[in-house]
């Protein structure tokens, strides 16, 4: 099987929701939870690691990130910047 050795700083967010804390990243469309913050930053670490074990598995690897918006320099990938994150206030009608 083909090896990678892969290195991206990833911007993640960690919502507590009811008892729990969940770990997403908009980079992967990817996320998991914890009952702690850190079994929460730990599981986030070892589900992206199975991702990308996946996708080298699969051959799919350079499809994937370019469907993510992933860009890639010579030997480097460099997933999509994340902007901003802020507060909105919404009105909705139902």
């Amino acid at each position: 099987m083909k090896k990678i050795n892969l290195q991206v700083k990833l911007p993640v967010s960690v919502i507590k929701e009811g008892d729990a804390y969940i770990a997403y990243t908009p980079a992967l469309d990817l996320s998991t939870f914890g009952k702690t913050y850190e079994s929460a930053k730990e599981r986030f670490e070892e589900s992206v690691a199975i991702f990308f074990e996946e996708l080298v598995k699969k051959g799919t690897l350079e499809e994937v990130l370019y469907n993510l918006g992933w860009k890639r320099t010579q030997a480097k990938w460099n997933p999509p910047l994340v902007v901003s994150q802020d507060f909105h206030t919404f009105k909705v009608s139902a």
